[in-house]
Formats: structure tokens, sequence, C-alpha cells
């Protein structure tokens, strides 16, 4: 499974990402971000399921994406997400994200917030292939 790490950039978060290959790494993205959003992610239940589909020029675009839908959908819906299930795609035109994510409704008995997470910003985004699969680093603007 992949992993990520949160690492400090003035005012804002950076996250650094890798997994084996670009649905771990996006999936772990989502669980790197959720980590910066809920003190404790654990205490999320996966008991309401969405789908998600999300077309982008690039990977890093579509990673941008990605990570600001779910911005978006913890803000507009009012819910955190524990499971996050993708398929990535790229092709010389496009990148796709399809796949479903499952949480519930944000509950403060037992849900702490601990960042307000306003984007994932474009700046100094990349994805890249490695050897041992693939990785990424971004800003998120708190």
């Amino acid at each position: 499974m992949g992993e990520a790490v949160v690492f400090e950039h003035t005012a804002d978060l950076g996250l650094r990402v890798v997994g084996r290959d670009l649905a771990d790494l996006f999936e772990s993205a989502a669980r790197g971000l959720i980590g910066v959003i809920v003190a404790d992610p654990a205490t999320i239940e996966s008991r309401l399921e969405e789908s998600v589909n999300l077309v982008d020029r690039t990977l890093e675009g579509l990673m941008a994406s990605w990570l600001n839908e779910l911005i978006f959908r913890v803000e507009t819906r009012r819910r955190v997400y524990a499971k996050f299930q993708v398929e990535v795609k790229t092709s010389a035109e496009q990148s796709t994200l399809t796949g479903g994510i499952a949480g519930e409704p944000i509950d403060r008995s037992r849900h702490v917030m601990d960042h307000e997470v306003k984007a994932a910003t474009r700046h100094q985004l990349v994805v890249e292939q490695t050897a041992d699969g693939w990785s990424a680093e971004m800003i998120l603007d708190i």
C-alpha cells in the first residue's frame, strides 16, 4: 500500500505521496488529504458510497482535480471519507479517474477536525513515475 507524508511549507502544507501504481498513488493522496482535515481518520466509517468521474489533460491536473473534488465534497456535503477505490488511466490526450469513495456525515462528537484545507494547488505539483511505482508532491492551501 502507498504512503503519504505531510511536510511544512510556509502558510501552507505540502503533501508527498508514493504508490505502487497510479490508483494506489491517487488513493494514498486522498488518505493523506483526509489525514490533514481530520485529526484521526480511523474514526470515519464508510457508510455512504459516492461515485467519482474526473478528466484532465495531465496527471498533475487530474491529481489537483481529485483532491479539490474531495475538498469540495467535504465542505458542501459535510461528509468525511475513509474509503477510496479508483482507476486512473492516462493517454497522450487526457487522464481519467473513475471509481468510488465512501464515508459519512461529519459527527463532531467523533470527528475532530484538524485543518481547513481550501485547495490543492497546481503550484509545484509534480506526479512522476519512479523505479518503485509513482510519486507525487503538492501544496495544500490551508
